[in-house]
C-alpha cells in the first residue's frame, strides 16, 4: 500500500492571510499526492487551535475540510493524530470524514514494515512543565470547564498562548541538538529496547529529519508547513522525506 504522511500545517497561524495561502498550498498538495495513495496520515497540529464544543467547531478551514471529505468519499483512509495545538479533537472528524483519530502513539504494519507513529509531544525525557500541562489539557474536568467559556474568549486565550509558545521555541526549532539531546530520538531508542521498529515517524519537532537508528531502523521527523513544506511518502517499498514545490516534489536532504 502507498501512504502519505504530513504534519504541522498550523492553519490559523500567524494570521488569516498567511494561513489562507498555506491552506491553498496544503489542499493542492493533498489533492495531487492523495490521488495515488490508499492512506493519508495527518500527524498532528493540523490547526494552530482546535476545540470541539458539543455543537460548535472553529470557524474557517472549509477548503481543507472539503478536500479531506472528498478524499474520504473517494475511498482514501484518513488517520489523524491530535497534536499539542489541536489536542481537543473529539468525534467531529470521525463522524464527518470517517477518520480514525489517535491521541497516543500507535504501531502499524505497512507491507511487512513496522511503523511507530505519533505526533511526538510529551515523549522522551525532560520537558516536565509541558507534560504536566498536557495532563491538564487531557483531563475531562478541565476540558469541561474550558468548554464553558464563550468560543470567542476561548479562542483568544488559545491564540495568545500559541503565539507565546512559538516565540519561545522559534530559535531551537531550527537547530539539530544532536542525537543524545533530541528527545524524540531518545524516546525511539528506548522503544527499540523492547521491540523492533523499522520506521519511527513523528511531527511536532518542526525540523525535518531522516536519520538512521542502529543498523535496521530509521527516525523520521516530518517537519512543518510554516517553513519547510515537507512530507513523508511510503511507496510500498521504502519511506522518503520530500519537499513540496508548487505542483511537484523533490527529495529533502538533511541540512
Amino acid at each position: 500500500m502507498k501512504a502519505l504522511f504530513a504534519s504541522d500545517f498550523h492553519l490559523g497561524a500567524p494570521d488569516y492571510s498567511q494561513s489562507r495561502a498555506r491552506e491553498t498550498k496544503v489542499v493542492n498538495f493533498l489533492n495531487t499526492m492523495g490521488a495515488d495513495v490508499s492512506t493519508i496520515y495527518l500527524m498532528g497540529d493540523i490547526f494552530d487551535y482546535w476545540f470541539e464544543y458539543k455543537s460548535v467547531v472553529p470557524k474557517g478551514y472549509v477548503r481543507l475540510l472539503g478536500c479531506l471529505a472528498a478524499l474520504a468519499d473517494s475511498g482514501k483512509a484518513l488517520k489523524i493524530f491530535s497534536g499539542n495545538h489541536d489536542v481537543w479533537m473529539k468525534g467531529y472528524f470521525t463522524q464527518e470524514l470517517g477518520a480514525e483519530v489517535y491521541h497516543h502513539p500507535i504501531t502499524e504494519v505497512l507491507d511487512g514494515q513496522r511503523f511507530y507513529l505519533a505526533h511526538g509531544d510529551g515523549l522522551g525525557p525532560g520537558d516536565l512543565g509541558y507534560k504536566n500541562l498536557k495532563r491538564l489539557f487531557r483531563n475531562p474536568m478541565a476540558q469541561w470547564a474550558y468548554s464553558q467559556l464563550h468560543p470567542d474568549l476561548a479562542s483568544k486565550i488559545a491564540t495568545i498562548s500559541s503565539r507565546a509558545s512559538r516565540k519561545k521555541t522559534a530559535g531551537s526549532d531550527a537547530i539539530f541538538l544532536g542525537a543524545d539531546k533530541e528527545w524524540l530520538i531518545m524516546h525511539s531508542n528506548f522503544v527499540l529496547q523492547s521491540q523492533h521498529i523499522d520506521y519511527f515517524v513523528y511531527g511536532h519537532r518542526h525540523l525535518p529529519m531522516a536519520l538512521p537508528l542502529g543498523q535496521k531502523s530509521k527516525f523520521i521527523n516530518l517537519g512543518d508547513w510554516l517553513h519547510y513544506d515537507t512530507f513523508g511518502l511510503w511507496d510500498s517499498a521504502e519511506f522518503s522525506l520530500n519537499q513540496w514545490e508548487g505542483n511537484t516534489f523533490t527529495p529533502f536532504l538533511n541540512r
